[in-house]
């Protein structure tokens, strides 16, 4: 698919991007406040009401995403070989938005499982051709802001997910089942506005053959893709799952009604500084949001070990100004490296690394937390982006193509 053209002098950013994209940070809006309702209370629920461990929490979580990660991989394959990506993005927000009745009506761990493995299921099947999808949507001078603009969506939806948790269970006294409910209604919605407002660009008349869905098509991905997905992965093991953040919430005294708190602050802080953080990846500050956004999580994990509420709070800002820095920054350097006939192969492997090692982070952060206590978790996630840190001081980000 070619790149659209360049918007005219004097348009700005943001109104140079086409509105396919804004409705797609619309969906992730809604889909994010109905997962991140869910994200807030699920934890929780699963130690208080259904009785888990820290390790069952750890896997759970884990094996969830990995399996959302192993999926990416193959629907972003198969969004290259049709040319189109949104019949495979309706499949994959219908089916998340399925699951969301399963949480509520969930009598056991393994019925929390079964929700959250299927629930993953459809964000493997979606992620890498909306990626992929905002790539062929904006010329690349562009993409910086556009991944920006939408991951600052999506955060805004983060933020609004558990402010409704705490407004159900801390105004309206309402119980977690009860709560859960909740997530329904905006999960429906964000289906709604992408069957509506979401289209595909046209197929150019001079764009690429459509590549076959086959394994040696990853070859041809060039060494400084392989660069950037190595440096995601570091990232990832070095942030575990964030139900983590939840739980130590709750470990520090704080009160369930208002434990969803600390996720309205970390994505709060997401969504403020996911768009100016793509601006300044389009203007070339690539090495330097790396650089603060590693040491916005060393800093974030050792306010978290510190066991106190008002560092609890500092360190779940910091996360989110981590997140802010680089999950757009990633994405962008994902686009800018990847062949335009293999954009979606590209995302999904990119999310597969990441997925495996998500799951092994994950099960590491519960295992030291039932063993050793919570701040071996915290101080073990420093350890790991300390090793990131070491390894941006030979980074060189990859010049545009």
């Amino acid at each position: 698919m070619a790149d659209p053209p360049q918007p005219p002098a004097g348009v700005s950013r943001l109104g140079a991007l086409p509105a396919s994209v804004w409705a797609l940070g619309v969906v992730s809006l809604l889909m994010d406040a109905s997962s991140e309702l869910i994200h807030a209370l699920v934890p929780i629920f699963m130690t208080t009401v259904l009785g888990a461990s820290m390790v069952t929490v750890g896997i759970v979580e884990g094996v969830a995403e990995a399996t959302a990660a192993m999926l990416k991989v193959f629907s972003g394959a198969l969004s290259d070989w049709l040319g189109r990506r949104k019949l495979l993005l309706v499949a994959g927000y219908g089916l998340a938005a399925l699951t969301k009745p399963l949480f509520p009506l969930a009598t056991s761990v393994a019925w929390v499982f079964a929700a959250r493995f299927v629930d993953r299921v459809g964000k493997g099947i979606r992620v890498a051709p909306r990626d992929a999808l905002v790539a062929d949507l904006v010329p690349e001078p562009l993409r910086g802001a556009a991944y920006g603009l939408r991951q600052s969506l999506d955060s805004i939806g983060a933020v609004f997910g558990p402010l409704v948790a705490i407004a159900l269970l801390a105004g309206l006294a309402v119980d977690l089942r009860t709560a859960l409910w909740f997530a329904v209604i905006p999960a429906a919605l964000a289906l709604l506005v992408l069957l509506v407002a979401v289209r595909d660009p046209a197929r150019a008349a001079h764009a690429p053959p459509r590549t076959p869905i086959r394994l040696a098509a990853a070859w041809r991905l060039p060494g400084r893709y392989w660069l950037v997905v190595a440096l995601g992965a570091v990232l990832t093991l070095a942030r575990f799952s964030e139900a983590f953040l939840v739980l130590r919430a709750a470990d520090l005294g704080l009160a369930v009604a208002w434990v969803p708190g600390v996720m309205v602050i970390m994505s709060a802080v997401y969504a403020l500084v996911s768009y100016p953080a793509g601006r300044a990846f389009d203007a070339g500050h690539r090495r330097a949001l790396l650089f603060w956004g590693l040491a916005a999580l060393i800093a974030a994990d050792l306010a978290l070990a510190t066991g106190s509420l008002p560092m609890l709070f500092a360190g779940v800002a910091l996360w989110g100004l981590h997140m802010g820095l680089t999950q757009g920054l990633l994405a962008t350097l994902v686009a800018a490296t990847a062949p335009e006939d293999l954009r979606g192969t590209a995302f999904g492997l990119s999310n597969l690394v990441s997925g495996a090692a998500l799951l092994v982070a994950s099960v590491i952060a519960g295992a030291l937390w039932q063993a050793v206590g919570p701040a071996a978790t915290f101080y073990a996630g420093a350890a790991f982006t300390a090793v990131a840190f070491a390894g941006l001081m030979s980074y060189r980000a990859p010049a545009r193509p």
